[in-house]
């Protein structure tokens, strides 16, 4: 057993896949969830991301099984024990939180992988509908597992892959790569700047404590779902965008090539890639100043897109402005939404001398317009995905 932290808590899932299942699991990992600093909307248009792991993470216990027989069960929810086939997985055919597993299980079969059954239990402390991709979290960790279990040699890269096919063929979100990227490939003390043309990473240091600043998180408990429409028609809009631009991808357009771009695109199709295009440049501009400047002084960027992603993408809603407008009126140095959008979460680059205040005002701001009261805590960049016993 490999001694870690929190092992306490390691042990007693152990303990409950034990008594669930009658027999001890092969192992447990985890992976973390994440937020993304800046660059949303980019990964799947072959462009640039700057995430990182956070100190929230999903753990699964798991046991191969001699048969085709899967049996999952979490340690929340009401959805009590699920049973499923791995012979005879089909997209479309999961509810819950456990189309997360077994989309994993069926990409890893496409792949031309022999994922025999498996018991897994699921225990998670990853905001649910955040926008801190805990469907990620989970899938991440049930990759790392099922691929150390069959030696299948798979590399963080193959991995994201994967799990992508996952999201995209067997849940039915049309996602990018950006999310299990930063649950496998994180690192503590970093961010991490993904190219999503080649998967190309560099962490980039980002320790806010040491610049005497805390990086808040407001869960506005607006659930959202990538699955939904919303997001498959932004990616629409970027394709057409890029197929009436004649480019492989928004990546190939620059900043300066948009004034040309607006006389050849409809109003909502132009909005659209320019937030693509900008929010680009911001992740490079977010960079160059982190590894050059420090955390301090990215608020700007931070803001501008938030502000894009109102306007020109239209993904935000009242709870997310409502988060952004009064954490900067209140000491933030730069907030914006993070995640897929119609919900979830804001972040909030907060002085520690204004955290107590910021964080006053957003709970009373809310209770005034008569949102249901947001959770706030804050993250920090940890470690990614790992086999924990």
């Amino acid at each position: 057993m490999t001694s870690t932290p929190g092992a306490p808590a390691v042990s007693a899932l152990s303990e409950q896949f034990e008594a669930a299942f009658g027999s001890v699991p092969d192992g447990v990992w985890q992976a973390p969830g994440r937020v993304n600093l800046i660059g949303e909307h980019t990964d799947y248009n072959e462009g640039f991301v700057l995430p990182f792991a956070i100190d929230k993470t999903a753990k699964v216990a798991l046991r191969l099984r001699p048969d085709s027989r899967i049996r999952l069960l979490s340690t929340f929810g009401a959805q009590g024990l699920v049973e499923a086939d791995a012979d005879t997985l089909v997209p479309g055919s999961a509810k819950g939180w456990t189309k997360y597993p077994l989309g994993v299980a069926w990409a890893l079969q496409q792949r031309g992988i022999e994922v025999p059954g498996f018991d897994l239990l699921l225990d998670s402390d990853v905001p649910l509908g955040a926008g801190l991709s805990s469907s990620h979290a989970i899938e991440s960790a049930v990759i790392l597992a099922l691929n150390e279990l069959k030696e299948a040699g798979l590399t963080a890269e193959d991995m994201v892959l994967e799990t992508q096919r996952a999201e995209n063929e067997f849940v039915g979100a049309p996602t990018g790569i950006m999310d299990q990227s930063a649950s496998l490939r994180g690192s503590a003390g970093h961010a991490v700047f993904l190219d999503c043309r080649d998967q190309s990473i560099q962490l980039v240091p980002f320790d806010a404590e040491e610049a005497g600043l805390v990086l808040l998180v407001i869960d506005t408990k607006v659930s959202h779902s990538h699955a939904d429409g919303g997001y498959a028609s932004r990616r629409e809009s970027c394709e057409l965008g890029a197929q009436v631009l004649g480019v492989p991808s928004l990546r190939d357009v620059g900043v300066g090539d948009l004034e040309e771009a607006s006389g050849l695109l409809d109003d909502t199709t132009f909005r659209r890639v320019r937030h693509v295009v900008t929010e680009n440049d911001r992740v490079l501009q977010t960079v160059e100043r982190l590894t050059s400047d420090g955390p301090g002084h990215i608020g700007l960027l931070l803001d501008a897109s938030h502000a894009s992603m109102r306007d020109d993408f239209e993904i935000s809603c009242p709870e997310l402005d409502l988060a952004v407008d009064t954490s900067r009126a209140h000491g933030a140095i730069g907030a914006r939404m993070t995640g897929g959008g119609f919900g979830g979460s804001a972040i909030a680059l907060t002085p520690v001398r204004h955290e107590q205040e910021v964080r006053d005002a957003v709970v009373r701001a809310f209770e005034a317009a008569g949102f249901t009261t947001p959770d706030i805590f804050t993250v920090v960049p940890a470690a990614g995905a790992t086999r924990l016993i």
